[in-house]
This record gives structure tokens, sequence and C-alpha cells, in this order.
């Protein structure tokens, strides 16, 4: 491939990667909107799939959620226990702490996550960003995740989340969460 050639494909790469990304501003009006402590509080089921970049499913999960919040030093802080069961009979567990940064911004932290998670919510939506340290054939990968949540109604969430390595996509993850009546 020539260079100049391989410039020209490499800026319209990025240029395509660039617009790609949807704003959050465009959820603000949506409603029902988002809450973080009121959808997370209580017990949440989960049903999921991780698919790899050709699309095909890999792996499915259910998850069970046991979720609350709590006021410490003036900032509300949730704890997500994460109890997860998987098609290949497999059983892990994540449990995050999330805190309430301000209105519509949160911060959390889990085992697994490489430093700092950051949340922004805006109308239905979530957006987390953060870097997940997962165990891939012996080793362990830092895998980066852009993490969208957006509540349907008071008890159905859906997520999809892109994983990433490099910039290069892995494969995505799609989720359904349902909220138990109390």
């Amino acid at each position: 491939m020539s260079r100049p050639w391989f410039a020209a494909w490499t800026v319209g790469l990025l240029g395509l990667c660039g617009c790609a990304a949807t704003p959050l501003e465009r959820y603000r009006t949506q409603q029902p909107v988002l809450d973080l402590a009121q959808y997370f509080n209580g017990t949440i089921d989960g049903w999921g799939m991780f698919q790899d970049r050709s699309g095909e499913v890999i792996k499915r999960f259910h998850v069970v959620i046991d979720a609350k919040w709590e006021s410490r030093d003036g900032h509300e802080v949730g704890t997500l226990d994460e109890n997860f069961a998987w098609s290949d009979g497999t059983r892990s567990r994540r449990v995050w702490t999330i805190t309430r940064v301000d209105s519509g911004n949160y911060v959390g932290r889990a085992d697994d996550v490489v430093g700092q998670a950051r949340g922004e919510a805006a109308g239905n939506a979530l957006r987390w960003r953060y870097v997940l340290a997962l165990p891939v054939d012996g080793r362990v990968w830092n895998v980066a995740f852009d993490d969208w949540m957006f509540l349907v109604d008071d008890k159905i969430m859906l997520n999809r989340a892109l994983m990433s390595k490099f910039g290069l996509r892995l494969g995505e993850v799609t989720l359904s969460f349902a909220r138990r009546d109390k």
C-alpha cells in the first residue's frame, strides 16, 4: 500500500470514528428521566449477551443486582452487587460503588475496573466510560467500555456497551434490565 493512499485511508477512518459517537445531549428531553439512585434500588434482573466484532454471540448471561443507596459525606452513594450466571456454567461477581457527583454526573469503582468509571446522565440516558480488566485465556486485558443505558419506564432499562482496545472494536454487550416488584 502506498504511503499517500494509506495516509488518506487512515484520516478517513479516523474521521468516520469521530462521527460515530452520539452526543448525550440529544437525550436531555427524553422521558422518563433516569435517576440511578431511584432505578438501581432493590433487586434488578438483567439478561444479556456478548457478541464479538463479527456479531457472533459468544456468551449469554443472567445477572441479579442487589442495589442500595445511602448518604455519605453529603453525597448519594450506591452499592450495586452484581452476580452473573454465564451460559458456559461459570459464575462471577462485581460490586460497584457509585457516587453521584452532581445532578448529572457519577463516578464509580469496582475491583476489576481500572481507575475510575465516569458517568453522565441526561434525560432517559446514561453514558458510562471505563476500562475493565478482563481475564482472557490466562491473561488480563484492559478493555475500554463505552456503555449506554436507556430507561424505558420505571421497570425496564436497555443497555448497550461497545468494547475496544487500542481504539479497535472488540465486540459489544447487549443487556435488558427489569426491576423486581418490591
